[in-house]
């Protein structure tokens, strides 16, 4: 049985990969762990997370639980992220990754490391979401230009980066398919007179309400016509559920940085 640890317990989606890990049956919970100073340090992660009381102290420091782990599931930030994967390099466990907006100088160091050990990184661990990515990169090589491409995401107002990673993926996908540059072509706000659209504009706008888990749509827009796919998260369980697949398929990999992709076995591209 695969033993993890679970960084970021007390968190959102930390607590609810704990409460999932404790009704597998291929994983067994380790340890758990918070930033130091956190307020349920040294309490039962089990209260901490509604599960009850199930003996096992959530700690302050990543040295305290790693000892005799399989593999670190990581939804933090990307600060701790960094730190955790500094710690993971050194030790040579697997690591699970879902952490957002890790980008600029730590980014290239979280990918640098993550190439060392056994390694899942992905802004979305979601099997629908994965599915998602792999339509839309084949449906941005069939229609290629002739149709505008445009992504929209909301999320709860608790969170912090906008556009979301899993929007930014999209847009990458959506660049990478049909020869554009992100970085010049991503339109991120429209406001006031902007003139006619650039054919090669890849539009990302972002909403932020209320509770709202997770929706990403993409748009492709045609004369005539417009296709539009949609995925919706309920609630936080598909990221959940994806982190622990992934978690059970890494520790039976080589050193190597991988995505959900890999982990569903979808890298190749579909025929069609």
């Amino acid at each position: 049985m695969v033993t993890a640890v679970v960084a970021g317990a007390a968190g959102r989606m930390g607590g609810r990969i704990v409460q999932m890990i404790q009704k597998s049956g291929e994983i067994k919970l380790l340890g758990v762990f918070e930033k130091p100073g956190h307020p349920a340090i040294g309490k039962d992660v089990g209260e901490v997370v509604g599960l009850g009381k199930i003996d096992m102290e959530l700690k302050g420091n990543i040295s305290e639980v790693m000892e005799d782990a399989d593999v670190l599931i990581d939804f933090t930030t990307p600060e701790s992220t960094l730190n955790n994967i500094r710690f993971i390099a050194k030790t040579g466990q697997a690591m699970v990754i879902g952490t957002t907006g890790i980008t600029g100088e730590r980014g290239k160091e979280v990918n640098l490391l993550a190439q060392t050990i056994r390694c899942v990184m992905s802004p979305n661990m979601s099997v629908g979401v994965n599915v998602l990515f792999k339509i839309v990169e084949d449906m941005a090589r069939i229609l290629g230009k002739d149709y505008d491409m445009e992504i929209v995401e909301a999320h709860h107002r608790l969170k912090k980066d906008a556009p979301s990673g899993t929007a930014m993926h999209l847009a990458k996908i959506l660049a990478d398919s049909t020869g554009r540059d992100l970085d010049t072509d991503a339109v991120y706000e429209r406001k006031g007179y902007i003139g006619l659209r650039k054919e090669e504009e890849i539009g990302v706008q972002s909403i932020r309400a209320g509770d709202i888990v997770g929706e990403h749509t993409v748009i492709f827009g045609g004369i005539g016509e417009r296709i539009e796919i949609i995925h919706r998260a309920h609630n936080r369980d598909n990221f959940a559920r994806g982190a622990l697949l992934a978690s059970t398929w890494i520790v039976r990999q080589p050193n190597g940085l991988y995505d959900m992709l890999d982990v569903l076995g979808l890298k190749e591209r579909t025929n069609f």
